[in-house]
């Protein structure tokens, strides 16, 4: 097994919490699950942060960043029962990643966490 790609970002928790009381930012910015997971979440600021700088995170662990048809929109971070996050793969993100590595299979592994001014986000890419 190979890692493929890493990336990691971080975010000021106000730059985000000014922006999602924006509607357009929020449906322009992130999925439908992830939206409505956000209404059980009584700190939406960094509920949104945390996925924001995941985002941004997966973008970098691919190696091209929001370009090439790729939208922060596409890029879905759920969480397990147990509460663990983990991105999403749609077939967008499938098909990306397959064929920006050429492979066939692969993992993606996401760590989050936010204080008060900060939320972060490492992303890895592993070759199966």
């Amino acid at each position: 097994m190979k890692i493929l790609g890493i990336g990691v970002d971080i975010v000021q928790n106000k730059r985000i919490g000014s922006l999602i009381n924006n509607k357009s930012f929020i449906l322009r910015t992130f999925g439908k699950n992830e939206i409505k997971f956000s209404k059980k979440n009584s700190n939406k600021t960094n509920y949104f942060s945390k996925r924001f700088a995941a985002k941004e995170a997966l973008a970098k662990s691919i190696g091209t960043g929001f370009r090439n048809n790729l939208n922060l929109r596409d890029i879905e971070i759920l969480n397990n029962n147990q509460g663990k996050p983990f991105y999403y793969k749609s077939k967008k993100i499938d098909n990306l990643i397959k064929k920006r590595f050429k492979i066939k299979r692969f993992n993606l592994f996401l760590s989050i966490s936010d204080e008060k001014d900060y939320s972060i986000a490492f992303a890895i890419i592993q070759n199966i």
